[in-house]
Parts: C-alpha cells; structure tokens; sequence
C-alpha cells in the first residue's frame, strides 16, 4: 500500500509539473504575440503566480517520490534509466531556473510598459527568445524522463 500511495503522489506531482509548465507556456507565448502590454502584464504575472504554486512544490516532491520508489521497488541506483533519468530532470531543472527569473523580469517589464502605455522593450523579446529555447529542453528532457518512468528499459 505504502508504494502505491507514493506512487500515486509521484504520478500526480509529474503530472502538475508537465501540465502546468505546457499550460503556462502556451499562454504566455501566444499572448506575448498579441504585443498588447495589458494583456501580457496580466498573463505573465499568472504565470509566476503558477510556478509558485504549483511547479515549485512538484519540482521538489518529484525527487523525493522518485528516490523513495526506487527505494521501496529495490531498483539499483546504478540502472541506467534511472542514471538517464536523473540526469534529465537536472537539465530540465537548470533550463528552468533561468526561466523564472526571465518570467519575473518579464513580468515586471509587462507591467512598466501597461502603465506607461508604451510597447514591450526589445528586452522583452530578447527574453522571451531564450524564454522559449530553454522551454523545449526542460520540456524534451521531461517526456524522456516519462518515458522511462513508464518503460524503465534495461
């Protein structure tokens, strides 16, 4: 019972951190294209509410879940999916690091730009380029790491 209920947060927490980091990038990406200052200052704002809330939490409970699995299911550390896996999510975890920091900034340069009734600073977009590229390599290392989850191949 005791692996089940682990399992299960395990496979909760996984699917809050995948579904909530697609969420927010969709929604920050396609409203950052509108250009309207308003809109993306209040998007942008959401979603660093979002990574607080919800990424945060799962980003530390995923490892903890998954070592505690591996305890309790007897795997070796040494396996070369878990070595692989470990290795992604640390990859996935320092291209969202930056991530965050550029939502904040980004946020707030969303919020100058609102009240000044100026159009989003070049920066904005600068960010928002790199903003992207780190998305589909925490997002690329995310679905391999599910795949060995589900798979765990010799």
């Amino acid at each position: 019972m005791e692996y089940l209920v682990v399992k299960w947060l395990h496979i909760l927490s996984s699917t809050l951190l995948f579904g909530t980091g697609l969420g927010s990038a969709f929604y920050m990406f396609f409203t950052s294209l509108t250009r309207d200052a308003r809109v993306v200052a209040t998007v942008v704002r959401y979603v660093v509410i979002a990574d607080y809330a919800f990424t945060t939490p799962t980003i530390i409970i995923q490892p903890l879940t998954g070592l505690y699995l591996i305890h309790l299911a007897g795997f070796p550390l040494s396996s070369t999916w878990i070595a692989v896996s470990i290795g992604l999510y640390f990859l996935a975890g320092a291209a969202w690091l930056p991530v965050v920091w550029m939502q904040i900034k980004m946020r707030d340069m969303a919020i100058a730009a609102a009240a000044s009734g100026t159009e989003l600073p070049q920066r904005y977009w600068t960010f928002l380029k790199w903003w992207v590229a780190l998305g589909i390599v925490a997002f690329a290392a995310l679905v391999v790491v599910f795949y060995l989850m589900v798979a765990k191949p010799a």
